[in-house]
């Protein structure tokens, strides 16, 4: 009876139901715990008004929200879903779409959790009661004795999504509550095939970004902004000495460290090095050419500390499967230079640079094309 009436004690939590394994073991594991659950499923953007040669996948799929919608059922808690697409649409497509304009490389799952999602639930959970949120990210959170809260990676390094998790602040953090931080990929689908989710546990999962079908965002970019293709063909592609090597598509359709051009400078591959949107240019050059020793980053958001002391050491990530590298920070304006101790390849300006203390997420901001 007092494990019971403990179990009961437990708060209100909102968790965010893709309809993926991740998601749905997040709410198996706090249902029981004891936690009182309410599934809560968000709708972001219809394949089907996108062009996509195939059906929806992911977190937007009318199947992942029946099968997100189903557990609840199953297990007698309540499941909601949250039409969120026109926020959606109106700050994280457009961004996508301004930013390659631009000639920068965005990275629209980071504003989607920092400016959408994260804003959306916990708006959802003051409704409700619900004291916390949580999500199925690979990543931890705790609290300091200075009372700010700490991301840190999660155990499953080669699923750790601590890197899309820069932007959140510290009144987001402390509401969330991420139970996948201490697990194996593996044991996460032991735990759904444990519970009769067999089927679960083997669906594929998507790496695509939610609304460019096919992972084609050249294009959803010619469906996205009428006339594109006719405005930006044309373009040249140059080398560091700025010579003309040949014509291209269009600046918007290449990003920094792109193979594979259509274009080649003997036996060596060729990459794209630099977007020139003002003229229309391609800069390219070899592999070689990629690597740079220092970038400066902007929109910096601390995590860990309240604030970067010049000449601290930390890991730097500039993408989200790069290793890192370690790195001298410097505070330059509004901005942070970032001194690499070693060459790091393809920094893509738009990207999210992430800063760390160990595995503790330091904070990150957007990769900047100039100081």
């Amino acid at each position: 009876m007092i494990q019971k009436n403990l179990k009961m004690s437990k708060p209100k939590v909102l968790v965010a139901m893709s309809g993926g394994i991740d998601s749905t073991v997040t709410a198996l594991l706090l249902h029981e715990q004891g936690y009182n659950v309410i599934g809560i499923t968000m709708k972001t953007w219809d394949y089907e008004i996108s062009g996509g040669s195939k059906k929806e996948t992911g977190c937007c799929s009318l199947d992942s929200i029946n099968d997100a919608r189903q557990l609840a059922v199953d297990y007698g808690f309540p499941h909601i879903i949250l039409d969120i697409r026109e926020e959606f649409g109106d700050y994280i497509i457009d961004n996508f779409v301004d930013e390659y304009i631009a000639g920068r490389t965005p990275n629209p799952c980071v504003l989607c959790n920092t400016h959408i999602k994260w804003e959306a639930l916990l708006k959802r959970a003051d409704k409700l009661g619900c004291k916390y949120i949580a999500t199925g990210h690979y990543a931890n959170v705790r609290k300091e004795k200075n009372g700010r809260f700490v991301v840190s990676r999660g155990i499953d390094l080669w699923k750790d999504q601590s890197y899309v998790l820069w932007g959140l602040s510290q009144e987001c953090l402390s509401r969330t509550i991420f139970p996948m931080g201490k697990y194996h990929k593996d044991e996460i689908k032991q735990m759904a095939i444990d519970r009769g989710y067999e089927d679960l546990a083997k669906k594929s999962e998507s790496y695509e970004i939610c609304f460019v079908p096919d992972n084609d965002y050249r294009g959803f970019l010619k469906r996205r902004v009428k006339g594109l293709e006719e405005k930006v063909k044309g373009g040249k592609f140059i080398n560091l000495k700025g010579e003309v090597l040949g014509e291209h598509d269009g600046y918007p359709f290449y990003t920094v460290g792109q193979r594979k051009i259509g274009l080649s400078l003997g036996s060596d591959p060729t990459y794209v090095l630099e977007i020139k949107p003002e003229t229309n240019e391609v800069v390219v050059g070899t592999k070689s050419d990629l690597n740079k020793q220092e970038m400066y980053v902007k929109n910096i958001n601390l995590i860990k500390y309240p604030k970067i002391k010049d000449g601290m050491e930390v890991l730097t990530k500039v993408r989200y499967k790069h290793k890192g590298e370690y790195s001298i920070l410097k505070n330059s304006s509004n901005k942070i230079k970032v001194l690499f101790q070693s060459n790091v390849e393809g920094i893509a300006p738009g990207q999210s640079a992430v800063f760390y203390d160990g595995d503790d997420l330091v904070g990150g901001g957007f990769i900047s094309k100039n100081e």
